[in-house]
């Protein structure tokens, strides 16, 4: 791998130095090394936009290159503490995962006896699940800043302790983005889709995946347990809105909250009144 990075920085001819663009690039070269993270679409995109085919670690190196010296500003670095969370929160999602996979076996096992073994397995993989999300919790009030975010996002109905640690993980630009930005961020801005006179449908994209899928759980919760977001969603569906459509605007919503609560650093207080 040394080098395909001196060969990057050699054929960085501009002030701005290449960027190394997934995890393990990041890892072998350093947050010290001036070096930026980007995604690996935008690199994708800007080599189809010059009509660049061919692919090899030369041509990456000048494509990288050139891509940072037409930045006017790189974007700024992570921070760090996210990192060695976001890996506590993947395995406990891959904890997750086994769980269900496990759970299906057992439905579908003809033998009792096989049946048995993967109630145990399910009931040791809880186990595993409560212990690590507890280490996740107490991790994450080791600091102070991110103990203040854990409960100001747990004062809001919907959200519970295991949602709360996603969206401050996953989600770290909560609180010091736009409404639209953030709603970007999670996947669940509208975009337009129109052409002249053609007004097609607006959908969501994009966003980061896991991110989404917890805080739609969340909007599902807040439909029931939020007196707010629950007299929303009513009132969406009343107007004639899809349940799916009422779900993602309540979920819009809830990130929003989210957002301007952290922002505020202040509780979340219910504003809906019974008549």
């Amino acid at each position: 791998m040394t080098p395909f990075f001196e060969s990057m920085t050699s054929a960085a001819s501009a002030s701005k130095p290449p960027a190394a663009v997934n995890g393990g690039c990041w890892r072998i070269c350093g947050p010290a090394s001036g070096r930026a993270r980007l995604q690996p679409a935008q690199l994708r995109f800007f080599a189809k936009s010059r009509l660049k085919r061919a692919k090899n670690d030369r041509l990456d190196a000048v494509l990288i290159a050139l891509f940072t010296a037409s930045l006017e500003q790189l974007p700024a670095l992570p921070d760090a503490r996210f990192d060695k969370l976001a890996a506590e929160l993947t395995y406990l999602e891959q904890i997750e995962q086994q769980i269900a996979l496990v759970k299906t076996f057992a439905e579908t096992a003809l033998s009792e006896a096989i049946k048995r073994r993967h109630l145990r397995e399910v009931a040791r993989l809880e186990t595993c699940r409560k212990a690590h999300l507890l280490r996740l919790e107490k991790t994450v009030r080791d600091d102070c800043d991110l103990a203040q975010r854990l409960d100001l996002l747990i004062s809001i109905k919907g959200i519970g302790l295991r949602s709360a640690l996603c969206l401050i993980i996953r989600l770290p630009e909560l609180g010091h983005a736009s409404r639209a930005e953030i709603a970007a961020l999670a996947g669940v801005a509208p975009y337009d889709d129109d052409s002249g006179k053609y007004h097609g449908r607006r959908r969501i994209q994009g966003g980061r995946e896991r991110l989404r899928k917890s805080l739609f759980m969340c909007a599902f919760t807040a439909t029931r347990h939020n007196p707010d977001l629950a007299a929303f969603y009513t009132r969406l569906r009343q107007n004639g809105k899809e349940h799916l459509c009422a779900v993602i605007a309540v979920a819009r919503k809830l990130i929003v909250l989210a957002n301007t609560i952290l922002f505020r650093k202040t509780e979340w207080t219910p504003q809906h009144r019974k008549n």
